[in-house]
């Protein structure tokens, strides 16, 4: 009989930390460690589909009308375990939609419901989408009649759309198209607070100065899509709410007026669920039991339905009508004055003074009874804000102009983040150019390539010169919303030839060549400064030994000022490239973790970053031509020289000053070369190390030109969705 071991007696044999420990993290044991997750995003691993998977074909022979159809049916069908207000889950997921679209932001186009990512953590359990995990449920069975040929992204924003139909709104339209992500989505910022819903004051909020929200954030605070519902940190005060609500729209690229139609649309209908203890709520849907099967917030011993149920704490409806599309917001609003009052589960809420019975809306399971209304501070403030009430009044007094601005802005809410108009698909999707769709014309293929690159060969502009401008061009582009990138050119016009970061000398000089080159092949000024950007890369590659011709697809368009919302663009103006070696000014976070999240926006991988950046120092294009990380006696040759100086252990790495390092041979102590932080960082991180321990091997010379060549391809036709 063999005996025990004492030191493993009484443990698992398995390995722990999954579920039932938690171990420390690599991060937790070295936290000023660079962490990488950022790029590791969405991996092969773990998606289920297979890898010749295309969602944007399978969606395309989607039966719409069935589903449009399916849809309908649900909003009063499916009335046994989770029973709908008044018989109608229309108010139910338009809400769904509304927290699924509304998580957008501009600054960095992040959030929103391109993903599908209110099925995962945090989202499926901010205290903001309580109860949106019973929508998703009700829609199940739709999704699995339609499996792959439907999202649930694509699901999520068409349900609140169907709603609106279904309660007589004329919808703008809908596209299909958004592709599901199958894990958290943890790379994004949602703020710094450590709790949720923690008060603005406190020393951890997005806040500083007076009430200036953290960027890139638009939501008040932790767990919350757009502001408190209640007022600012809790305390009732609509003029203060307004100036939260104007800061957070914005922040979403919706103007005054969209803001006030989409809080007014979207309390057109449905209520608050406030009737009853937010403490016999159980957990969240993340810290739900085994048993609870991925629902959260589960009363577990009263019956938490109907007019029981509990979300915001808030309770009542806005309108006489809630499951119609009607003026009866602004006839409430207006016609009514209203006091402070509190929810039957301790919320402020505003209710009106002498209402009329005939205008209280009934409740929701018994029509003999009639209710107060309710009013939020948000709706308080589109009420007495003077330029929201201005347009209250416009909306009260016109309510088709009031349906079709909402109608519209409902449509921006939920395609914002879907791309330009191109990526649309479905027989409903509206053919207008709207403008914060980025529109681009359609570009000329009638040209000779050759002929083009024959003149940018004889222009005089050098390799450093013409990869920079496309490098600028292209690095705008956002996978997180599809927006920016080198086609339409826009690099040319007013707000992007002035920014700092494109170097508006050098950026003239060039663009007065390319333009003239244009002008005289027929090609669009987007095609020739790609071209001339690859037509650099492969002068340096030849020179280095290696005969490469960078792909090319010819098809860019020229944007021009009038289809280019400037405002809406200041956001993509880079204020840091570590692929340049450039920082506007000294933040917060590093400029490697800057350089990260760039990288991340792009949609490159970690060995992409590290080959590119590689690459673009010894081409010389450095932000201002510095030599910092100019590891090369060959610039302006692609060579693999920058790795294999850095990990040459003949050399020493020395601070010099802030972001500055001194690299000196160990023999003579002499000065060789200077670098930055996103230098060192390929030698000084154990992952990106590997990376450059590739590329500088003798024997992946050829490896690195070809890396490099399909790295700098991937940037440059990041936009040209039509090759997908």
């Amino acid at each position: 009989m063999n005996e025990i071991n004492p030191s493993t007696k009484g443990k698992c044999p398995v390995m722990h930390g999954s579920a039932t420990e938690v171990n420390m993290s690599n991060m937790e044991w070295w936290p000023k460690a660079l962490n990488l997750d950022i790029l590791h995003q969405h991996d092969r691993k773990t998606n289920p589909m297979s890898a010749d998977f295309n969602y944007r074909e399978e969606v395309k022979k989607l039966d719409v009308n069935a589903l449009k159809q399916d849809l309908h049916a649900l909003m009063t069908d499916s009335q046994d375990w989770w029973p709908a207000d008044w018989g109608h889950y229309g108010g139910l997921m338009i809400r769904l939609s509304w927290h699924a679209a509304g998580s957008y932001r501009l600054a960095d186009g992040r959030g929103g419901a391109a993903t599908g990512n209110q099925r995962f953590a945090p989202l499926n359990s901010w205290p903001d989408n309580v109860n949106l995990d019973k929508a998703r449920r009700l829609l199940w069975p739709i999704k699995k009649k339609y499996g792959n040929n439907l999202s649930w992204a694509d699901l999520i924003a068409y349900a609140g759309t169907i709603a609106y139909e279904s309660m007589g709104l004329k919808t703008f339209g809908f596209a299909f198209g958004r592709e599901d992500v199958w894990h958290p989505e943890k790379d994004i910022y949602w703020g710094p607070e450590k709790a949720w819903l923690a008060p603005t004051d406190n020393p951890n909020s997005r806040y500083s100065g007076i009430r200036t929200l953290e960027n890139p954030l638009a939501a008040v605070m932790m767990g919350l899509i757009y502001v408190n519902p209640e007022g600012v940190d809790g305390n009732p005060d609509p003029l203060k709410t307004a100036n939260d609500m104007r800061v957070t729209f914005l922040r979403m690229a919706m103007n005054d007026e969209e803001t006030v139609a989409l809080t007014a649309g979207g309390h057109t209908v449905g209520k608050c669920h406030g009737n009853g203890s937010e403490e016999l709520l159980g957990a969240e849907p993340e810290a739900a039991d085994v048993e609870d099967q991925g629902l959260g917030w589960i009363n577990k011993t009263q019956r938490g339905i109907g007019r029981n149920t509990m979300s915001s704490g808030i309770e009542g409806a806005w309108t006489t009508h809630p499951t119609q599309w009607d003026n009866g917001y602004f006839q409430m609003l207006l016609n009514y004055d209203w006091e402070l009052k509190k929810s039957p589960a301790g919320a402020w809420q505003w209710e009106p003074i002498n209402i009329k019975e005939e205008d209280k809306p009934v409740d929701v399971e018994d029509p003999s009874i009639r209710l107060s209304p309710i009013m939020t501070d948000a709706d308080m403030a589109v009420k007495m804000d003077p330029k929201y009430r201005k347009i209250s009044d416009r909306f009260y007094q016109d309510p088709a102009y009031f349906s079709e601005v909402f109608a519209r802005a409902w449509f921006k809410l939920t395609h914002r983040d879907l791309g330009p108009k191109t990526r649309y698909i479905g027989p409903d999707a509206p053919q207008e150019d709207l403008i914060w769709q980025d529109p681009i014309p359609a570009g000329s293929t009638n040209y000779d390539v050759q002929t083009v690159k024959d003149k940018i060969a004889a222009s005089g502009l050098s390799i450093s010169e013409m990869v920079c401008t496309a490098w600028d061009s292209a690095r705008t582009f956002r996978s997180s919303d599809n927006r920016g990138g080198a086609n339409g050119a826009r690099i040319r016009l007013s707000s992007q030839k002035n920014w700092e970061g494109n170097e508006p000398a050098r950026l003239t000089k060039v663009l007065a060549v390319l333009e003239g080159i244009a002008a005289d092949t027929g090609a669009s000024v987007a095609d020739v400064i790609v071209l001339a950007g690859n037509f650099g890369v492969e002068q340096a590659a030849k020179t280095a030994g290696f005969d490469v011709i960078v792909p090319f697809s010819p098809g860019r368009g020229d944007a021009t000022e009038e289809m280019t919302d400037a405002q809406s663009f200041e956001p993509l103006e880079p204020i840091h490239d570590g692929y340049r070696n450039w920082l506007k000014k000294d933040y917060a976070p590093s400029a490697e973790e800057l350089m990260l999240d760039r990288t991340q926006l792009m949609g490159l991988t970690a060995p992409e970053m590290t080959v590119l950046v590689g690459g673009m120092r010894v081409l010389g294009t450095n932000h201002g031509g510095t030599k910092h990380g100019v590891l090369t006696d060959r610039e302006g040759v692609l060579t693999n020289d920058f790795f294999v100086n850095l990990t040459d252990m003949g050399y020493t790495w020395r601070p010099a000053d802030n972001n500055l390092y001194e690299i000196r041979d160990r023999r003579t102590n002499q000065v060789k070369w200077t670098a930055t932080r996103v230098d060192l960082v390929f030698g000084s991180n154990s992952i990106l190390r590997a990376y450059a321990e590739v590329y500088a091997q003798d024997d992946n010379k050829a490896k690195f030109v070809q890396d490099f060549v399909s790295a700098w391809t991937k940037v440059m036709n990041a936009d040209r969705f039509d090759l997908v």
